[in-house]
């Protein structure tokens, strides 16, 4: 199973040091290497993006920096693991070379999950993963 862990945080508006850089460097190789992480990026100061955003029909484009927002973006990772408590673990991990902050897991729908081309069966297993939700 694939999951998107989405980094959250405070933003400091300041760099990581070098030595958290090489802590998290060595984190993310051993990650990779073990086959958990398959992709991880870090997200730039919230001040150089912008959020777009459609209501009612209506578009709107608000640039950065997010002042409302106690926590923003940081960065995410798309891990693979067993089961959602196995991805969680790895959260944790990451949490405690990254420091503060919160890591949502999301487990990711792709088209293996069901037959591949077949957009009914596609859609019949999704809605049985939503249904456990409801349930």
């Amino acid at each position: 199973m694939r999951f998107l862990s989405i980094y959250k945080t405070v933003e400091t508006n300041t760099p990581p040091s070098l030595e958290h850089m090489a802590q998290m460097g060595k984190l993310i190789e051993e990650s990779m290497k073990a086959g958990v992480l398959l992709a991880t990026e870090g997200c730039l100061p919230s001040a150089l993006g912008a959020r777009v955003r459609r209501s009612e029909g209506k578009m709107t484009v608000t640039d950065g920096p997010f002042a409302e927002t106690k926590e923003v973006v940081g960065g995410f990772a798309i891990l693979q693991a067993n089961s959602k408590e196995e991805a969680i673990e790895i959260a944790k991990r990451f949490l405690d070379v990254a420091g503060e902050g919160e890591c949502e897991i999301r487990q990711i729908f792709t088209p293996t999950d069901a037959a591949p081309g077949c957009v009914a069966e596609q859609h019949a297993h999704m809605k049985e993963q939503y249904a456990k939700v409801s349930s």
